[in-house]
């Protein structure tokens, strides 16, 4: 199951097609594409720096995807984050998974994403004109985890 951490943006065409290419049992693609908003929490975003620690944040999204090749039938699981500095509108997450059939894609696409936005090892800083300031998980992103806990 590919993961990569980069800085460099990465064309979502090209890896749904990677991804996908000499697999003829792949009935279902299901992405999900994280940007960069202008707005959050009320304050205008001029841009943002995600960092990770590395080496713990590839065991852990390697972690989440095998939680994720347990609970369904999938065939593959992309996830590509990027760090580094970022502006509005830049493309910073990418999920892509891969099934026979749509309900266990998009079940494992959203339990991946809900995992990447809770309890992987990134850090974000936003830039807004009352300065910069890190970015906690939301309250929807923890109830989304309490959701897969049950489950």
């Amino acid at each position: 199951m590919p993961i990569r951490i980069q800085e460099k943006d990465f064309d979502v065409s090209a890896e749904i097609a990677a991804l996908r290419q000499g697999d003829p049992r792949v009935g279902a693609v299901v992405t999900f594409l994280g940007t960069v908003r202008d707005m959050n929490d009320g304050s205008h975003v001029h841009g943002m720096t995600l960092e990770h620690y590395p080496g713990m944040t590839e065991k852990a999204l390697e972690e989440i995807i095998s939680q994720a090749q347990v609970r369904w039938d999938i065939y593959q699981a992309l996830v590509i984050h990027r760090i580094g500095p970022l502006l509005p509108e830049d493309q910073i997450v990418f999920v892509a998974v891969t099934s026979a059939h749509r309900g266990e894609a998009f079940a494992a696409c959203e339990f991946i994403m809900d995992y990447l936005k809770t309890a992987a090892p990134f850090w974000k800083k936003e830039d807004t004109p009352g300065g910069a300031r890190w970015v906690d998980a939301r309250v929807t992103d923890a109830a989304a985890m309490v959701r897969w806990k049950k489950k």
